[in-house]
């Protein structure tokens, strides 16, 4: 069989498990997960490669292939910069995707007409409690998403998503529904938590994928800078560890990244360690003061947590200096957020590494000339 390749892109409404979909399908964390809505703010793109899978009795068997799965931002309607600028990593990962997964988690979706397992229709109920507000949001952020993939001239695979949470009976009535609503090109029940039908989703994917050469080197795992993972790792922290407005309004930077010169043991056995400097970045400062906490413990809490996690991903040990500082708005500032992006990091740090190389080159030149004018005057 030839070698099949190409990018799917997963989508959906925030905290349909879209990030826990990515990692149990690489098999490894590579995107954070919190039970908070809007975790991830970028598209991150991994790496998934499959061997053959032979045919035998019963089974079809599957083509190499290297699938490059693209998680994004929860699908929403964009109020500030930020929120704007994670529309725009949705709509950049379906410009160029082959197939995409849309992605629905089942415990949040209440129709306005649903049948029960008895065949019955019920009316939805007026919203009255938070658990019905919560579920009628869910509802609208689930037609948003879907007017998104109604206007793809692609595949789109429907995704069920915490199977492993809901009664049986009451998956036929929602396969119902959804179906009813677009045409779909699969329809594949899973639970991305409990790894529950994950094997089915990736032959249906591998069987939309076009023959082709690979994107990425077998043993890559994801675009994304380490640098760029320590940041979203240090992320991940403050939104487990704070609560209240504090974690939608905080980024992380990196300010200063040393890799060790050698990722050798050093002589007394210890690992090499890699030194971090990030700064957290809030719009208050009454959220200042609840980051850094009483006396710095919170603050430490978050980079204790979080180097725990850095080392497990660099293999080496790992020097974290963390520090807060105030942005008053910075979701609302579109250079600030734009600044944020990855892509514009790298873009920076080389061109400053340019600028130093050009100021170094100035320095010996000016160096050699003034050496040679000091011989001339000798002679």
């Amino acid at each position: 069989m030839a070698l099949r390749t190409g990018f799917i892109s997963i989508v959906g409404r925030p905290n349909a498990g879209k990030s826990t979909l990515l990692n149990a399908l690489l098999g490894q964390k590579l995107a954070i997960v919190t039970h908070k809505p809007q975790t991830t703010r970028t598209r991150i793109q991994g790496v998934l490669e499959l061997p053959l899978r032979k045919k035998a009795k019963g089974d079809p068997g599957r083509a190499m292939s290297q699938i490059v799965l693209v998680d994004t931002p929860g699908v929403h309607k964009p109020e500030t910069q930020l929120d704007k600028r994670m529309m725009q990593e949705v709509h950049d990962a379906l410009e160029s995707r082959d197939a995409v997964l849309f992605l629905v988690d089942v415990t949040h979706r209440l129709p306005a007409e649903q049948a029960t397992g008895d065949g019955e229709q019920v009316q939805e109920v007026k919203v009255r409690t938070l658990g019905q507000h919560k579920r009628a949001l869910s509802k609208a952020e689930d037609d948003f998403a879907l007017q998104l993939v109604k206007r793809l001239d692609c595949p789109v695979i429907l995704v069920l998503n915490k199977i492993d949470a809901l009664p049986k009976s009451a998956l036929l009535p929602l396969i119902a529904h959804w179906t009813s609503l677009h045409e779909f090109a699969e329809v594949i029940p899973i639970s991305a938590k409990k790894k529950e039908g994950l094997e089915l989703l990736l032959d249906k994917c591998v069987a939309l994928m076009p023959e082709g050469q690979r994107y990425f080197p077998k043993d890559q795992l994801t675009d994304q800078p380490e640098r760029f993972l320590v940041a979203e790792l240090i992320r991940e922290k403050i939104l487990m560890l704070t609560g209240e407005e504090v974690p939608y309004a905080t980024a992380v930077q990196i300010e200063r990244y040393e890799e060790p010169a050698s990722m050798k043991k050093l002589r007394d056995g210890k690992l090499p360690v890699t030194k971090i400097a990030a700064a957290i970045v809030c719009e208050r400062e009454g959220q200042k003061a609840i980051l850094i906490g009483n006396q710095g413990s919170m603050l430490k809490k978050i980079g204790t947590s979080a180097r725990k996690d850095i080392e497990g991903l660099l293999g080496t040990r790992v020097f974290l200096e963390l520090f807060v500082k105030v942005q008053e708005e910075w979701r609302a500032s579109r250079g600030f957020v734009e600044d944020l992006d990855w892509r514009r990091q790298l873009e920076q740090i080389a061109e400053k590494q340019q600028r130093d190389r050009s100021l170094a080159e100035q320095r010996n030149g000016a160096a050699e000339a003034a050496a040679e004018g000091d011989g001339d005057a000798a002679e």
